[in-house]
């Protein structure tokens, strides 16, 4: 009986700690509007914001998005070939890397990057006291540290993914051209061939929901971080694996929604 009184009262506080995060995320998601639109704007610190996630990713994007343009293309080729249809292969790459792998490789490897280190930053900053330190000094922390940064992810992010796609339909037209000897411009003719408007403004829209939700966890994470310098690890953990979670969640109802439009 004490047994079973102690697992009650374990199951009830999980459910009001659910409910009370659930709470505070959703008040600092509408802060977040509330402060985006108020002056001052910290223009500045925007676009430092901006180089910190863009530039300082450009590598490891570059990098990643043309392995997996080499890689995806040495693994669909045989079996196109199977079915003698080679020649859809540029189609096949240019679908896939625009519509979906761009976005998603762009907002996986920028939540593991990008959304760690803006956890670990704020959340330093919280339990160092700077946050309170800003606020005796009349400047206001959410508003210079928080609506800067979810804004740079925000518009960083869809141009990352951008260069993602370009870069991995880079990667795959060499593995074609020295498997099959085409040139570039057929290459990039036959990619774009079966890509349409809906398809490009499908991963804008998805890499925009990507980059704002990247932001929004990190710093939601960082801002609230608890427990001295052991909640500053904890902080940049969530922020990774709760901006995964969230944008594999994103990309299921992005995706239904477009297919769901395009039925019409």
């Amino acid at each position: 009986m004490n047994n079973y009184k102690v697992k009650k009262y374990i199951f009830s506080n999980k459910i009001d700690a659910f409910f009370e995060n659930a709470y505070d995320a959703g008040s600092f998601f509408i802060r977040f509007f509330k402060e985006a639109f108020r002056k001052p704007f910290h223009l500045n610190e925007l676009i430092n914001q901006c180089f910190e996630v863009g530039l300082r990713s450009l590598t490891l994007i570059t990098l990643t998005g043309f392995i997996v343009g080499v890689v995806f293309t040495i693994q669909s080729r045989p079996p196109l070939e199977g079915f003698g249809a080679a020649s859809w292969l540029p189609s096949l790459m240019g679908i896939a890397i625009i519509r979906s792998l761009g976005p998603l490789i762009t907002a996986l490897i920028c939540a593991g990057k990008v959304g760690s280190g803006i956890g670990a930053e704020l959340g330093s900053m919280r339990v160092t006291e700077q946050i309170e330190a800003m606020e005796v000094s009349s400047i206001n922390p959410f508003k210079y540290l928080v609506v800067n940064r979810v804004m740079a992810t925000t518009i960083t992010i869809p141009l990352l993914a951008l260069y993602c796609g370009f870069i991995a339909l880079l990667g795959s037209y060499i593995n074609v051209h020295f498997v099959e000897g085409s040139s570039m411009i057929t290459f990039y003719q036959n990619a774009f061939s079966q890509i349409k408007f809906g398809d490009i403004a499908e991963s804008v829209v998805k890499s925009i929901v990507y980059g704002f939700t990247i932001g929004m966890v990190g710093c939601y994470k960082g801002y609230n971080a608890t427990q001295g310098t052991r909640g500053v690890g904890k902080a940049a953990n969530k922020a990774v694996v709760t901006a995964m979670f969230l944008i594999f969640v994103e990309e299921i109802i992005i995706v239904q929604i477009y297919e769901w439009i395009i039925s019409f």
